[in-house]
């Protein structure tokens, strides 16, 4: 007799609902970096950029670049081709996320090293993201 499981959504399927969720945010956040104010990280975004690319890339260039990125993710993660691609894109994006912890750290911090602003809390959710992205790594090698 067939055993019954007790969920009724498959891992793969599963997976695939967490990729899309993190696909739909990815898509999300990316887009609204196109147009100027509507992503409440923009200046620290913008700031960021410049800091990692010494000052290479400025916030004019660096906003739509980091949008397309965003957005490029986004997409792969939702239709869900070349996720080992995009959720390395991901992973990359990510870590970056981390820096203005040590970039600016009075943005992040009104008493460091635990109490964080609303800009630093914004950040640390992506400890989160960061898991999510590792076992979906893991899972998409196992299903190769």
């Amino acid at each position: 007799m067939r055993q019954l499981t007790p969920t009724l959504i498959s891992k793969t399927s599963r997976y695939s609902l967490i990729s899309m969720g993190l696909g739909l945010v990815y898509l999300w956040f990316g887009m609204l970096k196109f147009f100027a104010g509507l992503s409440p990280a923009e200046a620290l975004a913008g700031s960021t950029i410049e800091r990692l690319t010494f000052g290479l890339i400025g916030p004019a260039w660096g906003l739509p670049l980091l949008a397309i990125w965003e957005v490029g993710i986004g997409v792969l993660l939702l239709v869900g081709i070349c996720r080992k691609c995009a959720l390395t894109a991901a992973l990359v994006h990510i870590t970056l996320t981390f820096t203005p912890l040590f970039f600016f750290p009075e943005l992040c911090f009104t008493n460091f090293p635990y109490g964080l602003t609303l800009v630093g809390q914004y950040i640390i959710k992506n400890v989160v993201f960061f898991g999510v992205m590792l076992a979906l790594l893991r899972a998409e090698g196992r299903t190769r």
